[in-house]
């Protein structure tokens, strides 16, 4: 028999909800009202977002928890044919408490692209950015503020504007936001890079206000595909590598050297490859890398320094991979997800996957990995467990 798990519940730094049909009302200035994005009903009883006469339909494998995987597809899926908690927070709380998720970080869906890209690259900027900040009012307002201590409050940034993506997170600091989501690749999606300094005022806001950089695999809409005509398999399979491409970059944009205090956290990329990336970044640093001044790595931590220092990883599923990345890199940078309600997520048997995973560790460990880590980085409560247990 195995031994009881010391914790009750985790915090997942990676679910995602489904935008409810009233999300937009009240929310935007009068005069946009009408072009705000809406559901429509076709004959064939399809429903879709429609925005900027583009339409964006609720793809079934996003929202799948609670039916039985011979009913999972790629079509378009109704609200009714989802599981409440998709979008509704009462029933999503219900839900976490049935998976032992104590709290959650919730990424958007389609009708804003994993980190606000839609709105971004709206036709019209206006409409694009009352938009994303109808968004981020209705999470804050309707989501998180309708249970404060589950959900951790996550922003979409104004990619097309680095002064006005500033100037939102700066606000929204103050008004609860503990994150933003971002592009992982901004170059992928028509962006500046992140190599250059475009994007320096929105880091200095971001690493100002402890405001945390979730890059969400995906989010950018590129991925390592190797072939035009690959099964769908394949995509899922590669998450990590586009994760291991992003870091890379990220890694050695010198971002994190110019601002040492940037919190960046990693969401549905597993951790397999973070070893790899540690051991091979600091063997190029020795062997190959550039001897130019203009691109010489600077500061004096080695980048598998960098990595431990500045960013946190996230895991579902990376049996084989825990033990080589806690001896690499630590404790205290790993954290779990559970990715309800999409077809990855181990809801509602949450709590056994963390069991399989991680189960032969230190409590201590054990503690850090489920729910420790996470409330730091968000600065968010510790499950009533660990606040009774620290009391007594």
């Amino acid at each position: 028999m195995s031994e009881p798990l010391p914790v009750a519940s985790i915090i997942s730094v990676d679910d995602h909800l489904i935008e409810p049909p009233d999300l937009f009302e009240g929310r935007m200035p009068s005069y946009l009202v009408d072009r705000a994005p809406r559901i429509v009903e076709f004959e064939d009883g399809r429903q879709a977002w429609v925005y900027e006469d583009q339409l964006f339909a609720n793809v079934g494998l996003n929202a799948v928890v609670g039916r039985p995987k011979e009913e999972w597809s790629m079509e378009p899926a109704r609200f009714e044919e989802m599981r409440p908690g998709c979008f509704d927070i009462a029933e999503r709380v219900k839900d976490m408490d049935a998976g032992g998720i104590w709290a959650s970080v919730c990424f958007p869906s389609l009708i804003a692209g994993f980190c606000g890209a839609v709105f971004s690259r709206s036709k019209d900027p206006e409409l694009g950015l009352a938009c994303l900040r109808a968004w981020n009012d209705w999470h804050l307002e309707a989501w998180a503020g309708s249970a404060p201590d589950r959900i951790i409050p996550l922003q979409l940034a104004w990619l097309a504007d680095p002064e006005i993506a500033a100037d939102d997170v700066r606000r929204n600091a103050e008004r609860g936001f503990k994150a933003v989501s971002f592009a992982e690749i901004p170059a992928q999606l028509g962006f500046p890079s992140i190599h250059r300094k475009h994007w320096a005022p929105f880091l200095q806001a971001c690493e100002e206000t402890g405001t945390v950089l979730c890059l969400h695999t995906g989010s950018s809409g590129w991925a390592p595909i190797p072939s035009p005509d690959p099964p769908f398999e394949v995509f899922p399979t590669l998450f990590p590598a586009s994760s291991l491409v992003a870091a890379t970059d990220w890694l050695w944009s010198g971002v994190c050297t110019r601002y040492p205090d940037l919190k960046i956290a990693w969401s549905e990329g597993g951790i397999g490859w973070v070893v790899m990336l540690a051991d091979r970044a600091d063997y190029v640093l020795d062997h190959s890398a550039s001897g130019k001044e203009s691109t010489r790595w600077k500061g004096d931590l080695r980048p598998s320094e960098v990595l431990a220092r500045n960013f946190w990883f996230c895991t579902i599923d990376d049996p084989g991979s825990v033990d080589g990345v806690l001896a690499k890199i630590g404790p205290d940078h790993v954290m779990v997800e559970s990715d309800y309600p999409h077809a990855d997520s181990t809801w509602p048997t949450t709590l056994d996957a963390f069991r399989s995973n991680f189960g032969h560790l230190p409590d201590d460990v054990v503690r850090k990995i489920a729910y420790e880590n996470a409330a730091s980085l968000f600065r968010h409560p510790l499950p009533p467990e660990a606040r009774a247990t620290a009391a007594a």
